[in-house]
């Protein structure tokens, strides 16, 4: 049966890939493509849904029937006009369908969407397969250059670690300020959902136990409909679209999961501290992010979060919010990340781990990255490359920790523990720990040393734009 399913994914999937390439040859990029393929398959959900006596959530003359038999340009007409109807509505559809538009103009291409999609029954397909099929299909996307969707991606081997060691459970709340696809919400469900067969818990853990944010319209639909398709929000989608630099609401969360933006806010976005005064004042996205989520976990509540090196070692702002962090909740671990991991090259990352109710008064950090090398394609990490780090974690029995690390029989331990005078002893505070000594040698090759370049290029184009726009407003 296993077998027949993996066939069956594989022949699934091999259906998405091939009208994928002829979109692209027409010109309608794999993130467009994936986006119309999720509008048209909730459809298409919702269709067998109601012939099986269920009933729909789609208003009449705006269902999969009125428009999956139309031709030519009756076909895109009347499409469109399904699109605008729904992007209007409430509940889980107004969610899958946030600013809905079509980007496949041409009636044939979109017929060809279609007829793959009819040719399935998806609603009886169980979770686990259907929302094995979309994970792969937004992973494939993340890897799709052009668009930047990578941003939205998360590697599941590190997110998996993640989840393990942050152990949420099943009567808890879990949080992503910045949730992308979904991944971290989507992992500690599958994490929680063995933990108790009781009605209630699961009820609760499909329809309240999760929220999700994001400010970018097609993430949101992404991530509701790869929820949706595991069974999670099927009335209500936990996702919602908005800015969580500027949300001022009181909810409060038990389990806090992310990997929020890096760099600076987008230019026109609104400003963060005019929203948030109680923030200490910065540009810095990922810093902001690491204040949002400090103000909406619980006391008791427990946070991994990817953040840059920058966040571990600037000065001014961030060395505030660093002693802020260090004095209000208890940052016990750092795992230290190589770069190759992250669709975006050449980002030097760490997962912090902390809990709220009590200041730091030691931090062990594990250094997976001084000797380690991933790449996307000839060496991707998977999750066994963190089973020592997740051994070494002790979740669930911290007290039991042990340092492989010794100044003389080990000097190349990989897991470390830094005392308190260690750690308030350090100039500004600042968390960047290394002592391994591995002779490491600069291996990157002259493509990824170039898109290295590139990248900090483009980020320094960025910022000179944003000092030009501020001088401009100062002579105004």
């Amino acid at each position: 049966m296993a077998e027949l399913q993996v066939k069956s994914e594989q022949t699934l999937l091999k259906k998405v890939w091939d009208i994928a390439n002829v979109l692209a040859a027409a010109g309608v990029g794999f993130t467009d493509y994936i986006t119309q393929l999720t509008y048209i398959l909730f459809l298409k959900m919702d269709d067998e849904k109601e012939k099986l006596g269920l009933g729909s959530a789609i208003p009449e003359g705006y269902k999969w029937k009125d428009f999956a038999s139309l031709s030519g340009t009756d076909l895109v007409d009347k499409y469109e006009e399904v699109l605008d109807e729904l992007k209007q509505d409430s509940g889980i559809i107004g969610t899958i369908f946030t600013k809905a538009t079509n980007k496949i103009d041409r009636p044939v291409l979109l017929a060809k969407v279609i007829q793959m999609v009819s040719e399935e029954n998806w609603y009886m397909m169980e979770g686990d397969f259907k929302g094995a099929i979309y994970e792969a299909i937004l992973e494939k996307n993340g890897q799709d250059k052009k668009s930047g969707a990578g941003q939205y991606f998360t590697p599941r081997a590190l997110i998996k670690a993640m989840v393990d060691v942050v152990d949420p459970k099943i009567t808890e709340t879990v949080a992503d300020p910045a949730c992308g696809t979904g991944g971290f919400l989507l992992a500690a469900f599958e994490h929680m959902k063995p933990q108790s067969r009781e009605f209630s818990k699961q009820e609760f853990l499909r329809s309240h136990a999760f929220f999700g944010a994001d400010n970018t319209p097609l993430v949101v639909t992404l991530a509701s409909m790869n929820l949706y398709l595991h069974d999670i929000g099927t009335e209500t989608s936990p996702i919602v679209c908005q800015d969580s630099l500027i949300d001022k609401s009181d909810k409060m969360y038990d389990v806090i999961l992310a990997n929020p933006p890096f760099g600076v806010r987008p230019q026109g976005s609104v400003d963060v501290s005019a929203n948030r005064p109680e923030f200490i004042k910065t540009s810095d996205n990922q810093v902001n992010f690491l204040q949002h989520i400090m103000s909406i976990v619980k006391t008791g509540g427990r946070v991994g979060v990817v953040l840059p090196d920058n966040v571990l070692t600037d000065s001014g702002a961030t060395a505030k919010v660093r002693e802020r962090l260090l004095k209000d909740f208890n940052l016990h671990t750092i795992l230290r990340l190589p770069t190759g991991i992250f669709y975006a090259g050449g980002v030097k990352t760490n997962v912090l781990f902390f809990d709220k109710g009590k200041q730091t008064e030691e931090i062990w950090v594990y250094d997976y990255r001084t000797g380690v090398k991933h790449t996307q394609v000839t060496k991707p990490m998977k999750r066994e490359d963190l089973d020592d780090f997740v051994a070494c974690y002790c979740s669930g029995h911290m007290e039991d920790r042990k340092p492989t690390y010794n100044a003389q029989d080990n000097p190349n331990g990989r897991w470390r523990k830094y005392t308190k005078d260690e750690v308030y002893s350090r100039d500004q505070l600042k968390l960047d720990f290394k002592w391994l000594d591995l002779g490491e040698k600069d291996d990157r090759t002259l493509s990824e040393l170039l898109g290295e370049i590139k990248e900090k290029s483009a980020n320094i184009a960025m910022a000179v734009a944003e000092l030009e726009k501020l001088i401009g407003e100062i002579n105004e």
